[in-house]
């Protein structure tokens, strides 16, 4: 949920202390960093140097001086153009990249994203195209807060040299074994490195939010500094919390401006700021970890078992979720070691959630349901369909992996022979250590695509599935990717049977791969006119039937399908799926 969304959403509906005030001495406010802002906001790859703190101050100067021209309190696409362009010296891809990545974070209705879309498909020119966006704007404080995130995958010279972090003097959550085994490399997904990078920078957050004036005062003494409402207001795109007894989750600013914590967080109604000082002192204090988080999904989510084992294999899936605690917004959905089996699913347990898959072997799985990210991980030789991505598709360190799925962002890093079916209204992005990657249109369907799709705001157009965007300077090499060519190209069947409307693929086939799909049709239908008018007598046609049989089964085991129509076979009475 964004920032102004509950902005509108608290200004209806007051935060009410009465309820708890009987119990203040028992209450206290919990405080935890939000996982989905370094999920799906913080690009896995290392920050522009420009995005340094010392520029971002810069930034945050020059953008109050120029309220008119779509500086502050909301920064406008022209206006970051100017800034990252001009003065950052990015590339305008680049530089859109990051604004888009930062509105895409925001809670639109699906109406408004759909609406969004259809302008841009109307768009006949990129100079139209850019005559729209100058139409957008973001609010400015939580923008310089995301972009300063970007530096969780800020590359360490001294981690490189010595293989770990050296330890901050700062106190810090020390992580199970089971997440550090699971996560230590995903930062994104950890949520003890999320806690961490705020707790080591809570300091330099704050300045950045700070007036000018403040902000120059600020290098001489914090203690001085005074903290606006609307600094903690875009905060709060980074921290929540609780009252503990309390079931209710609250923004940060509803929080702080409670009326008994005045003299903790040092609010002034006089002045209508925080003081810098007992502020962040109150932050330290209150921040915990997050109760919705991966490591409190690992340890304590409902374990799932969503199909049998595979006979034969030796491994059992370890499938987790928090969907029975967290709130919608909050979902976490964990799979682990899928080995030799085929997943399904379609069930409220996915709507929305954020799922990571991570180390799945020789497997087939399929979600089926409107999701909020998708991470995987550290898989090989697999398929995986999913149901539509409304926010990030992010792979990481996949060998021969396969991935159908409708999304609104795709990046890759470290992949190898990965192909990648996909319908998405952004430039695909290749980030870092990738080798023979293959794009190829969006290929099947199942029955509730199309109203999965409405539900999370995404249409057919725009669809940029042949337009990736190389991110990283390492991989400038053309040969990094390639596009399916049209005589490799076949539809994919889902052999689930669903109730739905949806009866073909959205929006279509390109041309060139329709054409394809209609001689390789013509040929079948030309062969099988040339066996009807062989006048086979009933031998020889057992016979043919025998031969056409074994060599589909030759190819079958050859292409690996074999396995997966074996894990197709229900099981047997008493070992159903475990309700999700």
């Amino acid at each position: 949920m964004s920032v102004e969304a509950d902005r509108l959403r608290y200004a209806k509906k007051p935060f009410h202390a009465d309820v708890l005030r009987d119990n203040m001495d028992q209450s206290r406010v919990l405080l935890w960093v939000k996982a989905e802002p370094f999920i799906v906001g913080a690009l896995q790859i290392p920050p522009p140097s420009k995005f340094s703190l010392h520029y971002l101050r810069k930034i945050s100067t020059y953008v109050r001086t120029r309220t008119i021209e779509g500086g502050y309190p909301r920064l406008s696409w022209s206006t970051w153009r100017h800034i990252a362009c001009g003065k950052l010296q990015l590339a305008k891809d680049l530089a859109w990249l990051y604004f888009e990545m930062f509105d895409s974070l925001a809670m639109k209705t699906p109406e408004e994203r759909l609406e969004w879309s259809e302008i841009l498909s109307n768009c006949m020119s990129e100079d139209e195209v850019e005559k729209q966006r100058n139409q957008l704007s973001v609010d400015t404080l939580q923008f310089l807060l995301f972009l300063h995130i970007q530096q969780l995958n800020k590359v360490s010279l001294r981690t490189s040299l010595i293989g770990e972090e050296w330890p901050s003097p700062r106190h810090r959550a020390q992580s199970p074994d089971l997440t550090e085994k699971s996560s230590c490399h995903n930062k994104n997904w950890n949520d003890y490195s999320h806690q961490a990078f705020v707790c080591d920078h809570l300091s330099d957050l704050l300045e950045l939010l700070l007036d000018p004036e403040q902000l120059t005062a600020s290098f001489h003494s914090t203690h001085s500094s005074l903290v606006s409402r609307e600094a903690v207001v875009a905060l709060s795109f980074l921290i929540e919390g609780t009252v503990s007894g309390a079931r209710k989750i609250y923004p940060l600013y509803e929080l702080a401006l409670w009326h008994p914590l005045h003299a903790e967080t040092g609010f002034s109604k006089a002045s209508k700021t925080f003081s810098f000082y007992k502020l962040e002192a109150w932050l330290r204090t209150c921040l915990t970890g997050n109760p919705f988080g991966t490591s409190a999904c690992l340890k304590s989510g409902k374990k799932l078992a969503w199909a049998h084992q595979v006979e034969g294999t030796t491994k059992r899936a370890k499938i987790a979720c928090n969907t029975h605690v967290a709130p919608r917004m909050h979902r976490m959905v964990v799979m682990s070691q899928v080995y030799k089996q085929t997943l399904a699913k379609s069930s409220d347990t996915l709507v929305g959630a954020h799922v990571k898959i991570h180390r799945c072997n020789e497997s087939f799985i399929y979600l089926l349901s409107p999701l909020r990210s998708v991470t995987i991980e550290k898989c090989r030789n697999s398929t995986f369909v999913l149901g539509p991505v409304q926010t990030a598709l992010h792979l990481h360190s996949c060998d021969n992996v396969k991935v159908i799925a409708v999304c609104h962002r795709l990046s890759i890093s470290s992949t190898t022979g990965c192909i990648f079916h996909i319908l998405t209204p952004t430039r695909p992005l290749i980030l870092s250590g990738n080798q023979r990657v293959t794009f190829a249109p969006f290929h099947t369907h199942y029955p509730m695509l199309e109203d999965h799709m409405a539900r999370t705001g995404l249409a057919t157009v725009p669809n940029y599935w042949d337009n990736p965007m190389i991110v990283c300077r390492e991989n400038s090499s053309p040969s990094v990717f390639r596009l399916l060519p049209p005589c490799e190209f076949y539809v994919f069947i889902i052999p689930f049977e669903m109730e739905g409307d949806t009866t073909e693929i959205p929006g279509g086939l390109p041309s060139a791969y329709q054409k394809a799909l209609s001689q390789r049709e013509k040929k079948i239908q030309v062969w099988q006119k040339t066996v009807k008018e062989a006048r086979l007598t009933k031998d020889q046609r057992k016979q043919f039937q025998v031969l056409v049989e074994n060599k589909f089964y030759e190819w079958l085991i050859n292409t690996g399908h074999r396995q997966q129509l074996d894990s197709l076979v229900p099981p047997a009475a008493g070992s159903k799926q475990a309700a999700g």
